[in-house]
């Protein structure tokens, strides 16, 4: 899948102005990734390529996104319809995962969108809930695209990707090797516009202070993550 070339044009007027005291300052997280070890595992296309000596030992830092939360109606907190296979493997996490991320308050993304990246099967691998201790790292990505939603005044659509573990990974037809994918702190996201003016928009939130991160605009979804440097493609 070819790259979008990084465009110039500023973000349409039609978007609300955004002020800069919803931006914080960034706190750090240690040890983003320090035993993946996953130089030799195959990546799905729309993954963003990183070096393999990121994925060991190396002491990066996420940014922690902190967005004043907006009023107005609020994602459903219900959750369900899983494959039941699926279900069955991740045991009693997924219930605490739901309540992890109905308690992040999103205006614009709801639990079971965000579940529903997770379980998914290709090559007769199943993807899973990312580990436990990498939770929060996917709140912060998630309150940018959250951000973004707000911002455009345009819904979310669907959560295409967020964590994907190796072995689904391994799975994708036209991998690449190194995604922030599987550090958790990425997503592909439709919304209910086109991918070019979403990338307008994440890039003027990101470049006015929001976050650091990548952002890549593809066919039909936007790729954000929160990798605490800015990579445009």
């Amino acid at each position: 899948m070819s790259h979008l070339q990084d465009p110039k044009t500023p973000v349409p007027k039609a978007l609300p102005d955004i002020h800069s005291d919803f931006f914080s300052s960034f706190a750090t997280r240690r040890k983003i990734i320090s035993t993946l070890g996953l130089a030799s595992t195959a990546l799905c296309a729309s993954s963003v390529s990183a070096s393999a000596g990121w994925f060991r030992n190396r002491k990066d830092d996420v940014p922690v996104v902190q967005v004043r939360s907006a009023s107005g109606s609020k994602p459903s907190k219900q959750t369900g319809g899983f494959p039941e296979e699926w279900v069955r493997l991740q045991g009693r996490n997924l219930p605490s995962y739901a309540n992890y991320i109905n308690s992040l308050k999103l205006k614009n993304i709801s639990a079971q969108d965000v579940i529903n990246a997770h379980a998914k099967e290709r090559g007769g691998v199943w993807n899973s809930l990312p580990p436990r201790q990498w939770w929060t790292r996917m709140g912060y990505t998630l309150r940018v695209v959250d951000r973004v939603s707000t911002a455009m005044n345009v819904p979310v659509e669907e959560i295409v990707s967020a964590y994907r573990n190796p072995s689904y990974n391994a799975r994708c037809s036209g991998a690449r090797t190194g995604s922030y994918h599987q550090a958790n702190v990425a997503v592909d996201v439709k919304f209910g516009t086109s991918a070019r003016n979403v990338t307008h928009a994440a890039r003027s939130l990101r470049d006015r202070g929001l976050f650091k991160g990548g952002i890549g605009g593809y066919g039909s979804f936007t790729h954000i993550d929160t990798r605490g440097t800015n990579v445009n493609w």
